[in-house]
């Protein structure tokens, strides 16, 4: 096992920049998952460290070993890519045991090392079978399989689920959970989904336009966004957010006037620094969404009611907002009640509510929502 440290590495091709400065620590046996839409850089972050990207700035460095210019076969890393990349004409014994071979490894050293990683995955019966013979869940495994024989002391997985159906990503995802608690070895996750960074990651690093945007336990990210970008990509469905202006500071809370409306809500967040008539963005996440209540409370109509059975989301527009509001409530609660053009009371409980100032940062929460209720 070995801990991955980058200290103000960037990338660049010619003059277009795509890591800007990162640093990041990743600790000895952590799993740690890289997450951000599409073209954030993820991937290219990944690619450095496993040596297939050539850093032009900064320095990485792997288990105490500065690395910036060790080619990727002697970096101590094994990778795993979202195309599986067996060898179609080879059965899975073979796969799993083609680098091994052509770093000329004693037979008897392949073959334990062969059945070892089947046995933790599951595939010791298909060792026979060759690639076209196999589901997707099972291909992966295969890939797995390929890089747990190199004892690596760095996995990186470059989203390797994302070619499965959407059942199969579930079970797998709690493969790769098993797999990182039998190893105990440094894993590196890249992803655009959420919910497998949340469900999987010890932490999780948010990236947006290649750099950092913040780094933290799923439940500190969920709980403690630093910003609205944050906020609103971690969560499923993501944060609501409204526009509006700070008209009180106080000891414990603030109030913000809804832009488009004029409602006033209460918010449990430090206004340090802050002054009224700010311009603000309140933040609030659809599962801390109540039907009816005392104080800050929205009336709206419901636009569109799907129901998932367990839970119910309800679409409700709002004046000044381009997209109408998620409200998650349970099943039954929703599914039996509400229908489409039904009038509807909100009520955002003032300690489940975000404030966000005018350049995105999120003023300091002094209570947090109860993830349960």
């Amino acid at each position: 096992m070995a801990d991955v440290r980058l200290t103000g590495v960037e990338k660049a091709y010619g003059d277009i920049r795509i890591l800007h400065g990162i640093d990041l620590e990743i600790r000895d046996g952590e799993f740690m998952v890289f997450v951000g839409p599409s073209g954030c850089g993820k991937s290219t972050l990944l690619r450095s460290i496993a040596g297939l990207e050539e850093i032009t700035g900064g320095e990485l460095s792997i288990g105490g070993r500065v690395v910036n210019d060790v080619p990727p076969a002697e970096r101590g890393i094994a990778m795993v890519f979202q195309s599986y990349a067996l060898y179609p004409h080879m059965n899975l014994f073979d796969n799993m045991a083609f680098g091994l071979k052509l770093a000329k490894v004693p037979k008897a050293e392949i073959e334990t090392a062969v059945r070892s990683a089947a046995k933790i995955l599951h595939i010791e019966h298909l060792l026979d079978r060759k690639p076209k013979d196999l589901s997707g869940g099972q291909r992966q495994r295969v890939a797995i399989g390929r890089a747990i024989v190199r004892k690596p002391e760095v996995f990186l997985f470059d989203e390797p689920l994302s070619n499965l159906d959407a059942a199969l990503r579930v079970r797998m995802r709690y493969e790769f959970a098993k797999l990182h608690e039998d190893l105990k070895t440094t894993m590196i996750y890249v992803t655009h989904d959420q919910v497998e960074a949340m469900t999987l990651a010890d932490r999780i690093v948010v990236l947006s336009a290649g750099k950092v945007e913040q780094v933290g336990s799923p439940l500190e990210l969920y709980e403690h966004p630093c910003n609205l970008f944050v906020a609103g990509f971690i969560g499923s469905p993501k944060m609501n957010f409204i526009a509006g202006e700070l008209t009180a500071i106080e000891p414990g809370h603030v109030d913000v006037k809804l832009a488009g409306s004029g409602v006033t809500l209460r918010a449990r967040v430090s206004g340090q620094g802050a002054q009224p008539g700010d311009k603000v963005t309140v933040g609030v996440r659809p599962e801390h969404i109540r039907q009816g209540g005392h104080g800050n409370l929205l009336q709206s109509t419901v636009a569109f009611v799907e129901s998932l059975g367990g839970i119910t989301f309800a679409y409700c527009p709002y004046p000044g907002l381009e997209e109408p509001l998620t409200c998650q409530f349970e099943g039954r609660n929703g599914a039996d009640r509400l229908r489409s053009g039904q009038a509807l009371d909100l009520h955002l409980p003032e300690e489940a509510l975000y404030v966000f100032d005018s350049q995105g940062r999120a003023l300091r929460r002094l209570a947090a929502p109860e993830l349960s209720a």
